[in-house]
């Protein structure tokens, strides 16, 4: 909404008084988009809760009167309002044409703009780790703040700022989306703080001139409930306004970095749970946040996340008012309702947990796909061929013997829940997308017929897997695997056997998983752009690749992989896995050709050269040291072309 616009509010839409609610840290009322974002925090936020007693309400006639003169957003005007007031924090638009007989409220002054938009990951870590936290445990994070906190504030005690707070203050009901806070002009009075708890609030005033985002909000409204919150307003809701000195600038981050805390980075669990090293927890949600940041983790998996993480809030402020809404000892049926919600909570918990660990979320073995059991083979004993195009010719079944028994789809879904045992899918080409692929229980062949480029399958946005299978013996030939959004590897063997035949996978998330006890065989197929390795072994497991192309893997869209060394393919071994590797290319991976984690005391790096028919002489004792590891690794490599990778060739390396 451009500034200057007009936004009535009804006659009954204005409170008289609010005083607040009682906040607890690590809960927040659900106020619009999810805090990974930067949405704007509700007075019920962590840490910024009002705690006030209501007095007697004063110049209530007033207040009346003020309030039949504030009416509501009309929906011509509140379309389009309400994030585009979240992003730019700059300029506050007035949303109301102010009564003659009433002072007109002057449009909020920009607010200073935070420098931890530009930070890097490396430098936020630094900055929460080694600055502020510096090393404490979770239950000591809250008087590390504070102290943190009250240092930066001491560097000027008055200073100007807009408070910008819950709408619930002053309004009975509003559009949320037309009036996402209500931000009036303040000045700023720092006190020294006696407590903890008072390090987060500050006393305030009205500033002059006037000035709010609600154009005919009375003076005298604000006034009112300033005193009955005795001018002492949450500190994280108020911010310092640009045009000020630079203290006010190190305060402003200072606040910032306050605010992001407790919007992202704290758990509610954090202070119930011991944590060797807190500071290393806290660097892995930074990362986390980063990743959802710039794109790594796609954009509709991380909206699942930050779903979760606003769901597992709600349920936690719902069985906090549950609970405080019982006056004495609990009836059998709330005490099973208050069991009911808490088990819900713990669930979300550990969702969130696993989400905190992204490669153990996707990759854990604990953690299984399929929970669908194997149908086995039909009743009578045949088998079927299904045709999965949009229209079935006698062409397409030419090929076929006369007592082949054939039924045609128009979707693959379909025809991979008609399947059993012993069945073959024929896809003819075109594009295609079937979430069943991530169920694959029974032992059947999905075959293309024609180019394998013509023949497209892309995995479902919304969708944590692709194709993940747990047959004894399943095989996909022919075909174009596209992932899109999916943050899982492209092909998951959870156990069984899989075979990939002539086949291109083009990863956006992690490559080719193969879990412990299954096995793989790839031949003659192309793998590319996979975040972290193109295959990926894990222990106990078994591969077989031949002719096959690897390249361009390990590409994450960050500004930070220097730590890692994943590229073309990764072993992990304990025990060691099985992989026979023969006429494979692998080439410009971001980060080694082949990398080995090992469980022992030895660390080999072999250069690229020991690998080159032309070494020098100089190179045979690294020859000799790798032909050792590769022999009790279980290690098979002949005729392999590996080069260009960005960081070596093979990389033998200790966990």
């Amino acid at each position: 909404m451009a500034s200057g616009a007009r936004a009535p509010v009804p006659e009954d839409s204005v409170r008289t008084v609010s005083p607040g609610r009682r906040g607890e840290k690590g809960v927040s009322a659900p106020t619009g988009d999810s805090v990974a974002v930067g949405t704007l925090k509700s007075a019920a936020s962590p840490v910024r809760a009002v705690v006030a007693s209501p007095r007697p309400a004063k110049g209530k006639a007033g207040r009346e009167a003020a309030r039949r003169r504030l009416q509501l957003l009309p929906a011509s005007q509140a379309e389009g309002r309400g994030e585009g007031a979240q992003e730019d924090e700059d300029e506050e638009p007035l949303l109301s044409v102010p009564e003659e007989d009433e002072e007109e409220a002057q449009p909020l002054p920009p607010v200073c703009v935070s420098p931890m938009r530009g930070m890097w990951r490396d430098e936020k870590v630094a900055l929460y780790c080694d600055e502020v936290l510096q090393g404490c445990k979770a239950e000591d994070a809250d008087e590390a703040m504070s102290n943190y906190l009250s240092e930066k504030l001491k560097l000027k005690d008055k200073w100007l700022g807009v408070w910008r707070t819950n709408p619930e203050l002053f309004f009975v009901k509003y559009e949320e989306a037309s009036i996402p806070f209500v931000g009036i002009l303040v000045e700023v009075t720092c006190k020294p703080h006696q407590s903890l708890s008072s390090c987060f609030k500050v006393t305030v005033s009205v500033a002059e001139p006037f000035s709010s985002n609600i154009a005919n909000i009375p003076r005298n409204l604000v006034n009112e409930i300033l005193e009955e919150l005795e001018h002492s307003v949450p500190l994280l809701e108020v911010y310092p306004v640009e045009g000020q000195d630079s203290d006010i600038h190190d305060i402003a981050l200072a606040l910032e970095v306050v605010r992001f805390f407790y919007d992202f980075l704290w758990r509610d669990w954090d202070d119930e749970e011991s944590c060797e090293n807190y500071t290393a927890l806290i660097e892995e949600r930074i990362n986390l946040w980063c990743d959802i940041q710039d794109g790594t983790i796609p954009g509709p998996i991380a909206q699942r996340f930050k779903k979760t993480l606003e769901k597992y809030k709600n349920k936690r402020v719902e069985l906090i008012e549950y609970q405080s809404n019982i006056k004495e000892d609990p009836s059998a049926a709330e005490a099973v309702e208050c069991w009911k919600k808490y088990y819900e909570i713990v669930m979300l918990c550990g969702l969130l947990k696993m989400w905190e660990d992204l490669r153990l979320r996707v990759h854990g073995p604990f953690f299984p796909r399929i929970l669908r059991r194997r149908k086995g083979k039909r009743d009578f004993g045949k088998t079927i061929t299904h045709i999965v195009a949009k229209v079935m010719t006698t062409d397409m079944v030419k090929d076929l013997s006369s007592d082949t028994l054939l039924q045609q789809h128009d979707d693959l879904d379909l025809a991979l829940d008609s399947c059993y045992s012993g069945d073959t899918v024929v896809i003819f080409p075109g594009e295609y997308q079937a979430v069943n692929l991530a169920l694959l229980t029974d032992d059947i062949i999905i075959k293309g017929i024609g180019k394998r480029e013509e023949i497209m399958i892309t995995s479902e946005p919304s969708h944590d897997s692709f194709v993940v299978s747990k047959a004894d013996n399943v095989k996909l030939m022919h075909l174009s695997l596209i992932q899109q959004g999916t943050v899982d590897g492209i092909v998951v063997v959870e156990s069984g056997h899989m075979t990939l035949e002539n086949c291109i996978l083009k990863c956006e998330g992690t490559g080719v998983c193969v879990l412990t006890g299954a096995a793989l065989t790839i031949t003659d197929s192309e793998i590319t752009g996979a975040q972290g390795a193109g295959v990926e072994l894990y222990p106990g497991s078994i591969a077989i690749l031949e002719r096959n192309e690897i390249h361009h893997c390990n590409n994450l869209r960050t500004s930070d992989n220097s730590k890692s060394t994943l590229g073309g393919v990764n072993m992990k071994v304990l025990p060691a896995p099985k992989l026979k590797m023969t006429n494979n290319h692998i080439y410009n991976n971001n980060g080694y050709g082949v990398s080995i984690l090992q469980p022992t005391e030895q660390f080999f790096i072999v250069a690229e050269e020991a690998l080159n028919k032309g070494a020098a002489s100089g190179d045979k004792k690294d020859d000799s040291m790798l032909s050792r590891v590769m022999q009790n690794l279980n290690l098979e490599m002949n005729n392999n072309k590996i080069e260009a990778n960005l960081k070596g060739d093979i990389r033998i390396v200790t966990s």
